[in-house]
């Protein structure tokens, strides 16, 4: 148990570092709040190298201690409604067994935005900002596929992981 924990841990300081580097990464994909996603690369990971209950407490804690960190109470809100609806799809597709990591992992990039998005629409109080959707499905895709690439070769490697409890 202490292991796993540890394991934890370090899991949590990773993807706090990804959220931190992808601060200083100067990419506008001319869409607001559009990134790269790198702390899924841990949380994708998680989701297959333990269980989905670890990769959601993850999840939530990583996108709390961000955006305490690096922005602010709207950031936390956005990013857990993304983060969590990108979560349940991924798990979902997962468990299904048809997808590849690739595959699941683009799929967390599109759920991720639209969860977003819904959030967006719900602020702003206007369904206007909808029309981001075709761009946000693409970036997602995109995205998503680049982080399934690097998390499957992670996977592979991490093959004999002692954290694997799924």
């Amino acid at each position: 148990m202490r292991g796993k924990v540890a394991y934890f841990g370090v899991f949590t300081a990773l993807a706090l570092i990804f959220s931190y580097v992808e601060t200083l990464i100067p990419i506008n994909f001319g869409i607001p709040g559009a990134k790269l996603g790198l702390a899924n690369l841990v949380i994708v990971t998680v989701l297959y190298k333990a269980r989905w209950q670890d990769a959601f407490l993850l999840s939530v804690i990583r996108i709390v201690l961000a955006g305490f960190i690096f922005g602010n109470l709207f950031a936390i809100l956005y990013s857990l409604a993304g983060g969590l609806l990108s979560l349940a799809a991924m798990t979902m597709i997962k468990q299904r067994g048809s997808f590849s990591v690739i595959g699941v992992s683009m799929a967390g990039g599109v759920t991720h935005n639209i969860g977003q998005l819904i959030v967006a629409m719900l602020v702003v109080e206007t369904y206007q900002v909808g029309y981001y959707l075709p761009v946000l499905m693409i970036s997602g895709l995109v995205t998503g596929a680049l982080i399934g690439l690097v998390c499957k070769e992670v996977i592979r490697r991490l093959k004999n992981f002692p954290y694997t409890t799924a």
